[in-house]
């Protein structure tokens, strides 16, 4: 069994929360609930989960205050919030669960799992630090993204990645930090997940970063050269966008 416990400024969502958790989750054992910042402190103090739900807006304080506060953490987090697109940004980039309030079963029964796999390995402490960090920056190209590998996950500056290239369900990531990265994820979830300011979608099979293009040769789609000297096809449906975003680049 994993201990663990609920923390909702929101009685009710407890309730729901801890139905959920007993009906469909019943390797959990909900051990204690808090409902502020300083009960919330106490309870992770005294009892020491494994495991916590934690609801990102509660009174005092939020959850990022709380974490900031307590930090190193000994245990995992599964966030609960109301739509927030700026957070939920975060939590995508550093690579940690979230669930949307209604809370969905599937969506909670899949969290739990990944948070029990994170558990035996370990994990928690770097993914929480560059989740708070990523938190405090307002500039998506600087925050650091999860890669997921065949070696765990990778954590690299956004701003660092040269060029992503589909290859089936895998995409191989060209970064000035790490070299090459293979990653678990298809080229789609890179496109939804990279900083539009900087990144765009060449082809069907490449995103570049615009700010390493080194030169453009014109042609019916034509085709960019990168200051790392790989040549990669313009998609003619895509070529006037892509011209288009130029004027953007400093």
């Amino acid at each position: 069994m994993i201990n663990a416990v609920i923390i909702d400024d929101e009685p009710k969502n407890i309730r729901i929360l801890k139905k959920m958790l007993t009906e469909f989750c019943p390797q959990v054992d909900i051990i204690a609930e808090g409902r502020d910042m300083q009960e919330a402190k106490e309870i992770l103090t005294h009892y020491k989960p494994a495991l916590v739900f934690l609801d990102i807006e509660m009174p005092y304080g939020n959850a990022f205050d709380l974490l900031n506060e307590l930090m190193p953490v000994s245990f995992e987090v599964i966030f609960i919030t109301a739509f927030n697109e700026y957070a939920l940004k975060a939590f995508k980039y550093s690579a940690i669960d979230y669930l949307l309030k209604p809370v969905s079963i599937s969506e909670l029964q899949t969290a739990v799992e990944k948070a029990i796999e994170r558990i035996s390995t370990k994990r928690a402490n770097y993914e929480m630090q560059n989740l708070l960090q990523n938190i405090g920056k307002k500039d998506d190209t600087k925050k650091k993204i999860g890669l997921p590998s065949k070696e765990g996950m990778i954590f690299v500056t956004a701003e660092n990645i040269i060029r992503c290239e589909a290859n089936g369900a895998y995409t191989y990531i060209y970064t000035s930090e790490q070299g090459k990265i293979i990653s678990a994820k298809n080229i789609k979830e890179y496109e939804d997940l990279l900083p539009e300011a900087i990144f765009f979608r060449i082809h069907y099979s490449h995103i570049i970063n615009l700010k390493e293009i080194k030169k453009y040769h014109r042609g019916r789609g034509g085709y960019v050269e990168m200051k790392d000297g790989i040549l990669i096809d313009v998609a003619v449906r895509r070529k006037d966008e892509f011209l288009s975003r130029f004027s953007i680049l400093k």
